[in-house]
Protein backbone atom coordinates (compact mmCIF):
# COMPACT_ATOMS: atom_id res chain seq x y z
CA UNK A 1 0.00 0.00 0.00
CA UNK A 2 1.10 3.38 -0.51
CA UNK A 3 0.26 5.17 2.47
CA UNK A 4 2.64 8.40 1.35
CA UNK A 5 -0.32 9.02 -0.91
CA UNK A 6 -3.44 7.30 1.00
CA UNK A 7 -2.88 9.29 4.15
CA UNK A 8 -5.91 11.29 5.80
CA UNK A 9 -7.57 12.18 2.35
CA UNK A 10 -10.30 12.72 5.03
CA UNK A 11 -7.88 15.11 6.59
CA UNK A 12 -7.80 17.09 3.78
CA UNK A 13 -8.61 19.76 2.54
CA UNK A 14 -9.37 25.63 -9.72
CA UNK A 15 -11.74 27.91 -9.97
CA UNK A 16 -11.90 28.75 -14.09
CA UNK A 17 -11.61 31.70 -15.70
CA UNK A 18 -15.81 31.82 -16.27
CA UNK A 19 -16.25 31.91 -12.37
CA UNK A 20 -18.22 35.21 -11.32
CA UNK A 21 -19.38 36.21 -7.55
CA UNK A 22 -20.70 39.99 -7.32
CA UNK A 23 -18.01 42.71 -7.10
CA UNK A 24 -16.38 43.82 -3.86
CA UNK A 25 -14.31 46.56 -2.94
CA UNK A 26 -10.76 46.70 -4.51
CA UNK A 27 -11.93 43.67 -6.70
CA UNK A 28 -8.90 42.52 -9.66
CA UNK A 29 -9.13 41.14 -12.78
CA UNK A 30 -6.05 39.39 -11.48
CA UNK A 31 -4.72 37.49 -8.89
CA UNK A 32 -1.07 37.80 -8.36
CA UNK A 33 1.21 35.48 -6.30
CA UNK A 34 4.37 35.42 -4.67
CA UNK A 35 6.50 32.78 -2.60
CA UNK A 36 8.17 33.92 0.71
CA UNK A 37 10.00 32.93 3.87
CA UNK A 38 9.33 33.58 7.08
CA UNK A 39 11.08 32.76 10.23
CA UNK A 40 9.23 30.32 13.05
CA UNK A 41 10.95 30.51 16.45
CA UNK A 42 8.67 27.63 17.27
CA UNK A 43 9.51 25.39 14.73
CA UNK A 44 13.19 26.45 14.53
CA UNK A 45 13.45 27.34 10.88
CA UNK A 46 11.71 29.06 8.23
CA UNK A 47 8.37 28.46 7.00
CA UNK A 48 7.40 28.67 3.25
CA UNK A 49 4.46 30.87 2.49
CA UNK A 50 2.56 31.18 -0.72
CA UNK A 51 0.44 34.69 -0.71
CA UNK A 52 -2.26 35.52 -3.06
CA UNK A 53 -3.54 39.16 -3.51
CA UNK A 54 -5.29 42.01 -6.51
CA UNK A 55 -2.97 42.30 -9.00
CA UNK A 56 -2.47 44.36 -12.03
CA UNK A 57 -1.30 43.04 -15.13
CA UNK A 58 2.36 41.72 -15.36
CA UNK A 59 4.43 38.93 -14.12
CA UNK A 60 4.52 35.64 -15.11
CA UNK A 61 1.59 32.87 -15.86
CA UNK A 62 1.84 29.97 -13.19
CA UNK A 63 -0.70 27.28 -12.27
CA UNK A 64 -0.78 26.29 -8.98
CA UNK A 65 -2.04 22.94 -7.21
CA UNK A 66 -1.83 20.74 -10.45
CA UNK A 67 -0.93 17.13 -9.41
CA UNK A 68 -1.70 13.81 -11.12
CA UNK A 69 -5.66 13.82 -9.71
CA UNK A 70 -6.24 17.61 -9.58
CA UNK A 71 -6.60 20.42 -12.04
CA UNK A 72 -4.66 23.88 -10.73
CA UNK A 73 -5.63 27.10 -10.72
CA UNK A 74 -3.70 29.83 -12.48
CA UNK A 75 -2.32 32.81 -10.99
CA UNK A 76 0.31 35.77 -12.07
CA UNK A 77 3.87 35.48 -10.52
CA UNK A 78 5.44 38.43 -9.16
CA UNK A 79 2.65 40.65 -10.58
CA UNK A 80 1.92 43.85 -9.51
CA UNK A 81 -0.14 44.53 -6.58
CA UNK A 82 -2.93 46.87 -7.08
CA UNK A 83 -3.45 49.98 -5.94
CA UNK A 84 -5.16 50.17 -2.57
CA UNK A 85 -5.44 48.84 0.95
CA UNK A 86 -6.50 45.37 1.70
CA UNK A 87 -7.79 43.30 4.63
CA UNK A 88 -5.84 40.19 5.26
CA UNK A 89 -6.84 36.08 5.19
CA UNK A 90 -4.75 33.96 6.47
CA UNK A 91 -5.33 30.37 5.13
CA UNK A 92 -4.87 27.33 6.96
CA UNK A 93 -4.56 23.82 4.72
CA UNK A 94 -5.52 20.79 5.69
CA UNK A 95 -3.27 17.11 5.61
CA UNK A 96 -2.64 14.48 3.52
CA UNK A 97 -3.63 15.08 -0.35
CA UNK A 98 -4.44 18.57 0.65
CA UNK A 99 -2.15 19.50 2.50
CA UNK A 100 0.34 22.28 0.86
CA UNK A 101 -0.57 25.44 0.44
CA UNK A 102 -1.11 25.37 -3.49
CA UNK A 103 -3.61 23.05 -2.81
CA UNK A 104 -5.64 25.54 -1.57
CA UNK A 105 -5.58 27.92 -5.07
CA UNK A 106 -8.91 27.27 -6.01
CA UNK A 107 -10.16 29.55 -2.92
CA UNK A 108 -7.20 31.61 -2.71
CA UNK A 109 -7.30 32.86 -6.07
CA UNK A 110 -10.70 33.90 -6.02
CA UNK A 111 -10.31 35.46 -2.55
CA UNK A 112 -7.77 37.63 -4.54
CA UNK A 113 -9.28 38.73 -7.47
CA UNK A 114 -12.28 40.10 -4.71
CA UNK A 115 -9.91 42.22 -3.26
CA UNK A 116 -8.17 40.28 -0.14
CA UNK A 117 -4.34 39.16 0.40
CA UNK A 118 -4.67 36.05 1.04
CA UNK A 119 -1.14 34.34 3.02
CA UNK A 120 -0.82 30.33 3.53
CA UNK A 121 2.03 29.03 5.02
CA UNK A 122 3.03 25.28 4.58
CA UNK A 123 2.90 23.43 8.07
CA UNK A 124 5.70 21.31 8.15
CA UNK A 125 5.11 17.40 7.71
CA UNK A 126 1.40 17.84 6.87
CA UNK A 127 1.64 17.59 3.32
CA UNK A 128 3.75 17.24 0.51
CA UNK A 129 7.45 14.77 0.18
CA UNK A 130 7.88 15.58 3.73
CA UNK A 131 4.96 14.07 5.49
CA UNK A 132 4.81 12.56 8.56
CA UNK A 133 2.30 11.12 10.81
CA UNK A 134 3.68 12.18 13.82
CA UNK A 135 4.22 16.32 12.61
CA UNK A 136 0.40 15.68 11.17
CA UNK A 137 -1.02 14.90 15.10
CA UNK A 138 1.66 18.29 16.61
CA UNK A 139 -2.22 20.01 16.10
CA UNK A 140 -1.04 22.89 18.50
CA UNK A 141 1.94 23.72 16.54
CA UNK A 142 -0.44 24.76 13.44
CA UNK A 143 -1.74 27.85 15.24
CA UNK A 144 1.91 29.18 15.86
CA UNK A 145 2.57 29.00 12.16
CA UNK A 146 -0.16 31.58 11.32
CA UNK A 147 0.66 33.83 14.13
CA UNK A 148 4.32 33.85 12.63
CA UNK A 149 3.28 34.59 8.96
CA UNK A 150 1.11 37.68 10.18
CA UNK A 151 4.26 38.55 12.10
CA UNK A 152 6.36 38.80 8.99
CA UNK A 153 3.63 40.32 6.32
CA UNK A 154 2.70 43.14 8.43
CA UNK A 155 6.83 44.08 7.60
CA UNK A 156 6.53 42.41 4.59
CA UNK A 157 8.36 45.10 1.74
CA UNK A 158 5.86 44.19 -0.54
CA UNK A 159 3.07 44.30 1.52
CA UNK A 160 2.61 46.22 4.22
CA UNK A 161 1.42 49.27 2.65
CA UNK A 162 -0.99 47.40 0.77
CA UNK A 163 -2.56 45.99 4.26
CA UNK A 164 -5.78 47.56 5.60
CA UNK A 165 -4.63 48.18 9.60
CA UNK A 166 -6.53 45.96 11.95
CA UNK A 167 -8.48 43.50 9.29
CA UNK A 168 -7.35 40.64 9.80
CA UNK A 169 -9.21 36.83 9.59
CA UNK A 170 -8.46 33.48 9.75
CA UNK A 171 -9.48 30.68 7.40
CA UNK A 172 -9.02 26.38 7.65
CA UNK A 173 -10.36 24.03 5.89
CA UNK A 174 -10.43 20.69 7.29
CA UNK A 175 -7.36 20.32 10.03
CA UNK A 176 -6.78 24.13 9.07
CA UNK A 177 -10.70 24.61 10.43
CA UNK A 178 -9.19 22.92 13.57
CA UNK A 179 -6.42 25.68 13.36
CA UNK A 180 -8.74 28.70 12.66
CA UNK A 181 -10.85 27.38 15.89
CA UNK A 182 -7.39 27.30 17.75
CA UNK A 183 -6.62 30.92 16.54
CA UNK A 184 -10.10 32.42 17.82
CA UNK A 185 -9.68 30.68 21.18
CA UNK A 186 -10.59 27.00 21.52
CA UNK A 187 -8.13 24.69 23.59
CA UNK A 188 -7.20 21.05 22.66
CA UNK A 189 -8.25 18.87 25.15
CA UNK A 190 -4.43 16.61 25.49
CA UNK A 191 -6.48 13.97 26.59
CA UNK A 192 -8.71 13.86 23.92
CA UNK A 193 -5.90 14.09 21.32
CA UNK A 194 -3.50 11.31 22.62
CA UNK A 195 -7.28 9.23 22.95
CA UNK A 196 -7.64 10.13 19.25
CA UNK A 197 -6.73 6.78 17.30
CA UNK A 198 -6.90 4.24 20.27
CA UNK A 199 -10.05 2.80 17.87
CA UNK A 200 -11.05 3.90 14.00
CA UNK A 201 -13.90 5.18 14.98
CA UNK A 202 -13.47 8.95 14.83
CA UNK A 203 -10.79 8.79 11.56
CA UNK A 204 -10.01 5.02 10.06
CA UNK A 205 -7.46 6.59 7.14
CA UNK A 206 -5.81 9.08 9.27
CA UNK A 207 -5.48 7.02 12.33
CA UNK A 208 -3.98 3.58 10.15
CA UNK A 209 -1.62 5.54 8.93
CA UNK A 210 -0.74 7.10 12.43
CA UNK A 211 -0.48 3.37 13.66
CA UNK A 212 1.15 1.81 10.54
CA UNK A 213 3.77 4.96 10.82
CA UNK A 214 4.88 3.85 14.19
CA UNK A 215 3.02 6.63 16.41
CA UNK A 216 2.13 6.63 19.54
CA UNK A 217 -0.22 9.29 20.49
CA UNK A 218 -0.37 8.50 24.09
CA UNK A 219 3.67 8.70 24.48
CA UNK A 220 3.62 11.91 22.40
CA UNK A 221 4.86 15.05 24.40
CA UNK A 222 1.97 17.15 24.61
CA UNK A 223 2.85 19.13 27.08
CA UNK A 224 2.05 22.47 25.39
CA UNK A 225 -0.71 20.80 23.64
CA UNK A 226 -3.27 22.56 25.67
CA UNK A 227 -1.89 25.97 25.58
CA UNK A 228 -3.95 28.51 24.29
CA UNK A 229 -3.13 29.82 21.02
CA UNK A 230 -5.57 32.88 20.61
CA UNK A 231 -4.14 35.46 18.51
CA UNK A 232 -6.25 38.80 19.45
CA UNK A 233 -5.45 40.64 16.14
CA UNK A 234 -7.32 37.85 14.56
CA UNK A 235 -11.26 39.48 14.11
CA UNK A 236 -12.95 37.11 12.89
CA UNK A 237 -12.26 33.20 11.75
CA UNK A 238 -14.52 31.06 9.44
CA UNK A 239 -13.66 27.01 9.08
CA UNK A 240 -14.98 24.83 6.98
CA UNK A 241 -15.64 21.25 7.78
CA UNK A 242 -13.20 21.43 10.68
CA UNK A 243 -11.17 18.40 11.14
CA UNK A 244 -10.54 16.93 14.16
CA UNK A 245 -13.44 18.67 16.33
CA UNK A 246 -13.40 16.55 18.61
CA UNK A 247 -10.01 17.03 20.91
CA UNK A 248 -10.99 20.77 22.21
CA UNK A 249 -12.11 21.16 25.79
CA UNK A 250 -15.58 21.95 25.11
CA UNK A 251 -15.72 24.20 28.08
CA UNK A 252 -13.33 26.65 26.06
CA UNK A 253 -15.48 27.73 22.93
CA UNK A 254 -17.87 29.78 25.29
CA UNK A 255 -14.88 32.02 25.45
CA UNK A 256 -14.45 32.38 21.96
CA UNK A 257 -15.08 36.45 21.83
CA UNK A 258 -14.66 36.89 17.98
CA UNK A 259 -17.86 36.39 15.56
CA UNK A 260 -16.71 32.35 13.76
CA UNK A 261 -18.32 30.85 10.78
CA UNK A 262 -18.83 27.12 10.44
CA UNK A 263 -19.35 25.42 7.54
CA UNK A 264 -19.80 21.26 7.38
CA UNK A 265 -19.93 19.59 3.93
CA UNK A 266 -22.46 16.47 4.06
CA UNK A 267 -26.16 16.22 4.93
CA UNK A 268 -27.23 15.74 8.46
CA UNK A 269 -25.89 12.16 10.04
CA UNK A 270 -23.27 11.74 7.27
CA UNK A 271 -20.97 14.42 8.16
CA UNK A 272 -18.34 12.50 9.81
CA UNK A 273 -18.51 13.21 13.65
CA UNK A 274 -14.95 14.34 13.88
CA UNK A 275 -15.71 17.30 11.32
CA UNK A 276 -19.60 17.40 12.80
CA UNK A 277 -19.65 21.50 14.71
CA UNK A 278 -22.81 22.25 14.67
CA UNK A 279 -23.19 22.23 18.60
CA UNK A 280 -19.88 23.44 18.35
CA UNK A 281 -20.99 26.59 16.87
CA UNK A 282 -23.96 27.23 18.89
CA UNK A 283 -21.20 26.75 22.32
CA UNK A 284 -19.34 29.90 20.55
CA UNK A 285 -21.20 33.06 21.71
CA UNK A 286 -20.54 35.22 18.17
CA UNK A 287 -21.16 31.49 15.88
CA UNK A 288 -22.95 30.72 13.42
CA UNK A 289 -23.86 27.37 11.31
CA UNK A 290 -24.57 26.47 7.92
CA UNK A 291 -24.30 22.85 5.82
CA UNK A 292 -23.78 22.21 2.18
CA UNK A 293 -25.83 19.03 2.11
CA UNK A 294 -25.08 17.66 -1.42
CA UNK A 295 -21.28 18.18 -1.04
CA UNK A 296 -18.64 15.97 0.95
CA UNK A 297 -15.50 16.65 2.59
CA UNK A 298 -13.86 15.52 -0.50
CA UNK A 299 -15.59 18.74 -1.88
CA UNK A 300 -12.48 20.92 -0.45
CA UNK A 301 -9.90 18.93 -3.08
CA UNK A 302 -9.71 20.81 -6.34
CA UNK A 303 -11.89 19.71 -9.63
CA UNK A 304 -10.56 16.36 -10.22
CA UNK A 305 -8.82 15.72 -13.80
CA UNK A 306 -10.67 13.39 -16.12
CA UNK A 307 -9.59 9.12 -15.14
CA UNK A 308 -8.42 10.60 -11.48
CA UNK A 309 -10.52 7.69 -9.84
CA UNK A 310 -8.97 5.52 -11.85
CA UNK A 311 -5.34 6.89 -10.94
CA UNK A 312 -6.52 6.97 -7.30
CA UNK A 313 -7.43 3.02 -7.54
CA UNK A 314 -4.09 2.21 -9.06
CA UNK A 315 -2.69 3.86 -6.00
CA UNK A 316 -4.79 2.29 -3.62
CA UNK A 317 -6.06 5.10 -2.45
CA UNK A 318 -9.47 4.04 -0.30
CA UNK A 319 -10.87 7.53 0.11
CA UNK A 320 -13.18 8.78 -2.95
CA UNK A 321 -11.23 11.66 -3.75
CA UNK A 322 -13.42 12.79 -6.56
CA UNK A 323 -16.85 11.95 -5.37
CA UNK A 324 -19.19 14.46 -4.00
CA UNK A 325 -22.25 14.17 -1.92
CA UNK A 326 -25.32 14.95 -4.66
CA UNK A 327 -25.24 15.33 -8.49
CA UNK A 328 -23.96 18.97 -8.56
CA UNK A 329 -20.34 19.05 -9.78
CA UNK A 330 -17.32 20.16 -7.72
CA UNK A 331 -16.85 22.84 -9.87
CA UNK A 332 -20.53 24.05 -8.35
CA UNK A 333 -19.69 22.91 -5.00
CA UNK A 334 -17.10 25.14 -5.30
CA UNK A 335 -18.57 28.33 -6.88
CA UNK A 336 -21.05 28.34 -3.54
CA UNK A 337 -18.26 28.12 -1.50
CA UNK A 338 -16.35 30.56 -2.58
CA UNK A 339 -19.21 33.12 -2.46
CA UNK A 340 -19.97 32.10 0.95
CA UNK A 341 -16.42 32.64 1.96
CA UNK A 342 -16.39 35.88 -0.25
CA UNK A 343 -19.31 37.32 1.29
CA UNK A 344 -18.34 36.35 4.97
CA UNK A 345 -14.96 38.19 4.89
CA UNK A 346 -16.48 41.16 3.28
CA UNK A 347 -19.10 41.07 5.78
CA UNK A 348 -16.57 40.42 8.60
CA UNK A 349 -13.78 42.63 7.22
CA UNK A 350 -14.88 45.73 4.80
CA UNK A 351 -18.06 46.81 6.32
CA UNK A 352 -17.23 49.66 8.30
CA UNK A 353 -18.00 49.48 12.09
Amino acid sequence: MKLGIKIAAVFCTVISSTFMVQQSAGASENAGVRQITVPSKERGSDLGVTVWYPAVSGGRAVTLGETVFFVGTDAMLEAPISRGKYPLILLSHGAGLGGTPQAMSWIAAPLAKQGFIVAAPAHPGNGGTNRSAAETMKLWLRPADISAVLDAIEEDAFFKDNLEAGKIGALGLSAGGNTALALAGARIDPIRLANYCDTDALNASLCGWVRQSGVDLHTMDMHLAGRDNRDTRIQFAMAIDPAPVDVFQPATFSQVSIPVEIVNLGQPGKIPLTAQASGIAKSIPKGTYSMIEDASHFSMFAECKAGASKVAESEEIDDPICSDGGSRSRFEIHEQLIKMVVEAFDRSLKTSP
